[in-house]
């Protein structure tokens, strides 16, 4: 059995401004590094560590893997943010004010990265993983958009994860199956945004 956690990484610079970061690549804030070192002693132990490319993500997963000594950390581009077009860098409220009603109404502005093109690029990633590691359990540490378009893909409805929150991916030699998701720190962000990438 192949066990995969596909977390998401540790409240970066952007999250704290509450600026949908997409595939920009602000790095990780004071409380991020906080969150990643109480996730380390809280995650238990881990055969690999995988991260994005993105340094938010890197960088918590350097944490973990440094705290544990498990390493080092390897790095898939398959698990990068979705890419948010127009979006990127801006605030809910300056979204609202430059795209006046599209968030309320689910309508993605130019350069939005689909549910299918990040899904395909995912589950290239887990097939690779899969290929290399073949059993036992793996971190993956990744992105809010990441976990949101597997669980849609596995028939579950959006609910907003929080930074160094997590969904396990099961693999039993034929198929992949979704698991719980579960929280790797309790130094959870305020809850000031529904949704920041």
């Amino acid at each position: 059995m192949l066990n995969v956690l596909i977390a998401r990484h540790g409240q970066s610079e952007w999250n704290q401004l509450g600026r949908w970061q997409g595939q920009a690549d602000p790095q990780l804030s004071e409380f991020g590094f906080v969150q990643a070192s109480d996730a380390a002693a809280n995650c238990g132990s881990f055969d690999a560590i995988i991260s994005s490319n993105l340094q938010r993500a890197s960088q918590t997963a350097v944490v973990i893997s440094e705290a544990t000594g498990i390493g080092p950390v390897l790095i898939d581009d398959a698990f990068s943010e979705r890419d948010v077009g127009l979006y990127q860098g801006l605030t809910r409220e300056e979204i609202d004010e430059r795209f006046p009603g599209q968030l309320d109404a689910g309508v993605w502005p130019e350069g939005w990265e689909t549910d299918e093109t990040v899904l395909q690029r995912v589950q290239r990633g887990l097939e690779s993983l899969r290929q290399q590691c073949g059993a036992g359990d793996v971190l993956v540490v990744a992105h809010g958009g990441v976990i949101y378009t597997l669980e849609r893909h596995f028939g579950h409805e959006y609910h907003r994860i929080s930074n160094l929150e997590g969904r396990w991916l099961h693999h039993d030699g034929s198929n992949w199956h979704l698991g719980e998701r579960v929280a790797l720190t309790q130094k959870l962000e305020p809850q000031k945004q529904d949704l920041i990438l």
